[in-house]
């Protein structure tokens, strides 16, 4: 990984996700509130874990040169969660998203970190638009995503899956230009 890839916020440390941090993704995927609001994704054992991130995380980072970033508390150099950028089939924009180890949740990292990625990803890789989706239970992670910026949209049917609330913002930069060409 270049140094170009780690990034900071006043507490954290964001590095993209990789083979070393299979035992801290295996956790995290089975924690409670993963399987409740995110899905349960049948990883088993860190081995799992470790193919899940080289086959699903690893190739998007490669290909668009973003993705799930990996959170170190600074302070001490513990992995408390992940953030990231996530190219969606069938969403319009890019999906942000956040998970955390349930010991570091209402503690303000949540805010810290997606803050910092929609910066990254307006600012840094000049997505037009980012979107999120989240189940109509999980009233926390609304609440961080209005936090952020984002507006709630309307109603997303994902392929075989349940309705998702779909939030979005469409990057500032991108729409001060398209009112400048009217």
């Amino acid at each position: 990984m270049d140094a170009a890839s780690l990034y900071e916020t006043e507490r954290l440390y964001l590095r993209p996700t990789g083979s070393e941090d299979a035992e801290f993704i295996f956790a995290l995927m089975n924690s409670p509130k993963w399987i409740q609001y995110i899905g349960d994704r049948n990883i088993r054992d860190v081995v799992e874990a470790e193919a899940y991130i080289l086959n699903k995380m690893s190739p998007q980072y490669e290909r668009l040169g973003f993705g799930n970033y990996t959170l170190i508390r600074k302070a001490d150099m513990v992995k408390i969660g992940t953030c990231g950028l996530y190219d969606r089939e069938g969403l319009d924009g890019v999906d942000i998203g956040f998970a955390f180890l349930p010991q570091f949740e209402k503690q303000g990292y949540g805010f810290e970190a997606a803050s910092k990625v929609k910066s990254l990803g307006f600012e840094v890789f000049n997505l037009e638009k980012i979107s999120a989706i989240t189940t109509k239970e999980n009233l926390n992670s609304q609440k961080l995503l209005l936090k952020i910026g984002l507006k709630y949209s309307g109603m997303h049917t994902p392929p075989d899956d349940e309705p998702l609330m779909l939030f979005s913002e469409m990057n500032p930069k991108t729409e001060n230009q398209s009112l400048k060409t009217i």
